[in-house]
Protein backbone atom coordinates (compact mmCIF):
# COMPACT_ATOMS: atom_id res chain seq x y z
CA UNK A 1 0.00 0.00 0.00
CA UNK A 2 0.97 3.45 -0.92
CA UNK A 3 0.67 6.43 2.03
CA UNK A 4 -2.24 7.73 3.05
CA UNK A 5 -3.83 10.56 0.81
CA UNK A 6 -6.15 13.90 1.55
CA UNK A 7 -9.75 14.48 1.67
CA UNK A 8 -9.67 14.29 5.66
CA UNK A 9 -7.65 10.70 5.95
CA UNK A 10 -10.15 9.17 4.69
CA UNK A 11 -8.90 7.42 1.33
CA UNK A 12 -6.00 4.33 1.31
CA UNK A 13 -3.90 3.99 -2.03
CA UNK A 14 -2.99 0.70 -3.76
CA UNK A 15 -0.92 -0.87 -6.37
CA UNK A 16 -3.19 -3.54 -7.71
CA UNK A 17 -6.61 -5.53 -7.63
CA UNK A 18 -5.14 -7.68 -4.77
CA UNK A 19 -3.93 -5.41 -2.20
CA UNK A 20 -7.69 -3.81 -2.74
CA UNK A 21 -9.55 -6.17 -2.02
CA UNK A 22 -7.12 -7.54 1.07
CA UNK A 23 -7.08 -3.91 2.64
CA UNK A 24 -9.13 -3.75 5.46
CA UNK A 25 -10.83 -0.20 6.16
CA UNK A 26 -9.48 1.42 9.51
CA UNK A 27 -10.16 4.54 11.50
CA UNK A 28 -11.20 7.11 9.40
CA UNK A 29 -9.88 5.08 5.99
CA UNK A 30 -13.85 4.43 4.28
CA UNK A 31 -12.53 4.52 0.60
CA UNK A 32 -9.23 2.71 -0.88
CA UNK A 33 -8.17 3.22 -4.15
CA UNK A 34 -6.75 1.50 -6.94
CA UNK A 35 -5.49 4.60 -9.45
CA UNK A 36 -4.90 3.73 -12.96
CA UNK A 37 -4.24 4.55 -16.29
CA UNK A 38 -6.07 2.79 -18.50
CA UNK A 39 -5.52 2.59 -22.60
CA UNK A 40 -8.35 1.64 -24.89
CA UNK A 41 -11.33 3.43 -26.57
CA UNK A 42 -14.05 3.51 -23.88
CA UNK A 43 -16.36 5.59 -26.16
CA UNK A 44 -16.24 3.26 -28.77
CA UNK A 45 -18.19 0.77 -26.76
CA UNK A 46 -20.90 3.42 -25.57
CA UNK A 47 -21.02 4.74 -28.88
CA UNK A 48 -22.05 1.14 -30.09
CA UNK A 49 -24.76 0.43 -27.76
CA UNK A 50 -28.09 2.09 -28.46
CA UNK A 51 -29.72 3.41 -25.06
CA UNK A 52 -33.93 3.14 -25.54
CA UNK A 53 -34.28 4.40 -21.61
CA UNK A 54 -31.81 6.23 -19.49
CA UNK A 55 -29.78 3.51 -18.84
CA UNK A 56 -29.00 -0.21 -19.31
CA UNK A 57 -26.94 -2.92 -18.34
CA UNK A 58 -24.74 -4.16 -21.22
CA UNK A 59 -23.95 -8.20 -20.56
CA UNK A 60 -20.24 -10.23 -21.08
CA UNK A 61 -22.36 -12.21 -23.74
CA UNK A 62 -23.75 -8.98 -25.50
CA UNK A 63 -20.04 -6.72 -24.77
CA UNK A 64 -18.02 -9.56 -26.77
CA UNK A 65 -20.42 -9.60 -29.49
CA UNK A 66 -19.28 -5.71 -30.24
CA UNK A 67 -17.38 -5.64 -33.45
CA UNK A 68 -14.72 -2.86 -32.18
CA UNK A 69 -11.44 -1.40 -33.47
CA UNK A 70 -7.79 -2.46 -31.75
CA UNK A 71 -8.78 0.00 -29.15
CA UNK A 72 -12.04 -0.27 -28.31
CA UNK A 73 -10.78 -4.27 -28.35
CA UNK A 74 -8.31 -3.08 -25.65
CA UNK A 75 -10.68 -1.39 -23.86
CA UNK A 76 -12.92 -4.48 -24.07
CA UNK A 77 -10.41 -6.67 -22.45
CA UNK A 78 -9.95 -4.44 -19.50
CA UNK A 79 -13.79 -4.34 -18.46
CA UNK A 80 -13.85 -8.13 -18.84
CA UNK A 81 -10.77 -8.61 -16.68
CA UNK A 82 -12.39 -6.00 -14.41
CA UNK A 83 -15.68 -8.11 -14.10
CA UNK A 84 -13.62 -11.61 -13.91
CA UNK A 85 -11.12 -10.08 -10.93
CA UNK A 86 -14.73 -9.01 -8.99
CA UNK A 87 -16.68 -11.82 -9.59
CA UNK A 88 -14.03 -14.09 -8.81
CA UNK A 89 -13.82 -12.51 -5.34
CA UNK A 90 -17.71 -12.92 -4.49
CA UNK A 91 -18.50 -10.00 -6.19
CA UNK A 92 -21.61 -9.34 -8.14
CA UNK A 93 -20.40 -6.71 -10.85
CA UNK A 94 -22.92 -4.88 -13.31
CA UNK A 95 -21.53 -2.77 -16.21
CA UNK A 96 -23.94 0.07 -16.57
CA UNK A 97 -24.25 2.79 -19.40
CA UNK A 98 -26.12 5.60 -18.33
CA UNK A 99 -27.96 8.73 -20.02
CA UNK A 100 -29.22 9.68 -16.51
CA UNK A 101 -30.60 8.30 -13.14
CA UNK A 102 -34.46 8.58 -12.47
CA UNK A 103 -35.17 11.54 -10.01
CA UNK A 104 -36.47 11.30 -7.10
CA UNK A 105 -39.89 13.35 -7.04
CA UNK A 106 -42.50 11.79 -4.67
CA UNK A 107 -40.66 13.96 -1.64
CA UNK A 108 -39.25 17.09 -3.48
CA UNK A 109 -37.98 18.78 -0.10
CA UNK A 110 -35.85 15.47 0.17
CA UNK A 111 -34.92 13.30 -2.72
CA UNK A 112 -33.96 10.08 -1.93
CA UNK A 113 -32.12 9.31 -5.54
CA UNK A 114 -28.31 8.95 -5.90
CA UNK A 115 -27.75 12.56 -7.04
CA UNK A 116 -27.83 13.08 -3.84
CA UNK A 117 -24.84 12.53 -0.72
CA UNK A 118 -25.99 9.15 0.49
CA UNK A 119 -24.60 5.40 1.98
CA UNK A 120 -25.02 2.18 1.21
CA UNK A 121 -26.68 -0.54 3.14
CA UNK A 122 -26.30 -4.16 3.63
CA UNK A 123 -27.53 -6.96 6.14
CA UNK A 124 -24.53 -8.66 5.71
CA UNK A 125 -20.84 -7.61 5.57
CA UNK A 126 -19.72 -6.62 1.83
CA UNK A 127 -18.03 -3.35 0.39
CA UNK A 128 -18.99 -1.76 -2.83
CA UNK A 129 -16.64 -1.48 -5.75
CA UNK A 130 -17.18 0.98 -8.69
CA UNK A 131 -14.91 2.32 -11.50
CA UNK A 132 -16.15 4.69 -14.25
CA UNK A 133 -14.51 4.07 -17.59
CA UNK A 134 -16.23 6.98 -19.33
CA UNK A 135 -18.12 10.06 -18.98
CA UNK A 136 -18.41 11.97 -15.76
CA UNK A 137 -17.62 10.17 -12.55
CA UNK A 138 -18.78 9.48 -8.64
CA UNK A 139 -18.10 11.73 -5.91
CA UNK A 140 -17.35 11.14 -2.18
CA UNK A 141 -16.84 13.48 0.91
CA UNK A 142 -15.97 12.84 4.12
CA UNK A 143 -18.04 11.94 7.04
CA UNK A 144 -16.69 14.83 8.74
CA UNK A 145 -18.03 17.64 6.43
CA UNK A 146 -21.60 16.45 6.01
CA UNK A 147 -24.79 16.19 8.38
CA UNK A 148 -27.04 12.91 7.94
CA UNK A 149 -30.09 14.86 6.93
CA UNK A 150 -32.92 13.06 9.25
CA UNK A 151 -30.88 15.17 12.33
CA UNK A 152 -31.52 18.89 10.24
CA UNK A 153 -34.67 19.97 12.72
CA UNK A 154 -36.17 21.70 9.62
CA UNK A 155 -35.88 18.57 7.46
CA UNK A 156 -36.93 16.57 11.02
CA UNK A 157 -39.90 18.75 10.82
CA UNK A 158 -41.11 18.08 7.61
CA UNK A 159 -40.62 14.24 7.54
CA UNK A 160 -42.67 14.49 10.77
CA UNK A 161 -45.20 16.27 8.97
CA UNK A 162 -45.40 13.37 6.25
CA UNK A 163 -45.30 10.35 8.69
CA UNK A 164 -48.03 12.14 10.80
CA UNK A 165 -48.35 9.55 13.10
CA UNK A 166 -46.68 11.43 16.30
CA UNK A 167 -43.47 9.92 17.68
CA UNK A 168 -43.99 6.07 18.03
CA UNK A 169 -42.81 3.93 14.66
CA UNK A 170 -41.24 7.20 13.47
CA UNK A 171 -37.58 6.06 13.52
CA UNK A 172 -38.53 2.90 11.68
CA UNK A 173 -40.33 4.97 8.84
CA UNK A 174 -37.15 6.66 8.34
CA UNK A 175 -35.23 3.85 7.54
CA UNK A 176 -37.91 2.22 5.27
CA UNK A 177 -38.13 4.76 3.24
CA UNK A 178 -33.95 5.20 3.13
CA UNK A 179 -34.57 8.96 4.57
CA UNK A 180 -31.81 7.75 7.10
CA UNK A 181 -29.23 6.78 4.11
CA UNK A 182 -28.95 10.57 3.18
CA UNK A 183 -26.86 13.36 3.78
CA UNK A 184 -26.03 17.04 3.40
CA UNK A 185 -22.37 18.54 2.93
CA UNK A 186 -21.78 21.57 4.83
CA UNK A 187 -20.99 24.71 3.52
CA UNK A 188 -17.18 24.37 3.74
CA UNK A 189 -17.38 20.84 2.42
CA UNK A 190 -14.97 19.36 -0.43
CA UNK A 191 -16.18 16.35 -2.18
CA UNK A 192 -13.77 14.47 -4.34
CA UNK A 193 -14.43 13.57 -7.49
CA UNK A 194 -13.68 9.55 -8.22
CA UNK A 195 -11.68 10.30 -11.55
CA UNK A 196 -11.83 8.07 -14.56
CA UNK A 197 -10.31 4.54 -14.67
CA UNK A 198 -9.50 4.17 -11.01
CA UNK A 199 -11.49 0.74 -9.45
CA UNK A 200 -12.49 1.92 -5.71
CA UNK A 201 -13.69 -0.30 -2.55
CA UNK A 202 -16.53 1.83 -0.19
CA UNK A 203 -17.24 1.38 2.86
CA UNK A 204 -20.99 0.79 3.51
CA UNK A 205 -23.11 0.35 6.41
CA UNK A 206 -23.67 -3.21 7.53
CA UNK A 207 -23.37 -5.04 10.95
CA UNK A 208 -20.14 -6.00 11.50
CA UNK A 209 -18.65 -2.70 9.78
CA UNK A 210 -15.60 -1.18 11.87
CA UNK A 211 -15.78 2.05 10.40
CA UNK A 212 -18.17 4.85 9.05
CA UNK A 213 -20.01 3.68 5.75
CA UNK A 214 -18.64 6.37 3.10
CA UNK A 215 -20.57 9.31 1.65
CA UNK A 216 -20.97 9.10 -2.03
CA UNK A 217 -23.24 10.46 -4.52
CA UNK A 218 -23.58 10.10 -8.93
CA UNK A 219 -22.59 13.14 -10.50
CA UNK A 220 -24.55 15.27 -12.64
CA UNK A 221 -24.13 14.09 -16.35
CA UNK A 222 -22.32 15.69 -19.40
CA UNK A 223 -24.57 16.86 -21.96
CA UNK A 224 -24.74 14.53 -24.83
CA UNK A 225 -22.10 12.18 -23.08
CA UNK A 226 -23.11 9.05 -21.47
CA UNK A 227 -21.24 7.41 -18.76
CA UNK A 228 -20.28 3.92 -18.61
CA UNK A 229 -19.40 2.36 -15.29
CA UNK A 230 -18.78 -0.69 -13.47
CA UNK A 231 -20.54 -1.15 -9.91
CA UNK A 232 -21.34 -3.70 -7.22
Amino acid sequence: MSNLSDTDNQIYHVLNFKDLISTPFQGKINAICWTRNLIGDFSEIVKKVVLNENMAELNIEELRELHLSKQGQLAREILLNDMSSLKAHGASPTLNIIKNYDRDDAFPFFPTDVYSFHVDRSPIPTDTFLCTYHGASSEIIPNSQATQKIRIPEIRAELKKLYGKGDEGFESFLTEYFFDLHYQAKPDAKPLNLGVGNLWKLAIDHPKSKVLPCLHRAPKEKNGQNRLMIIC
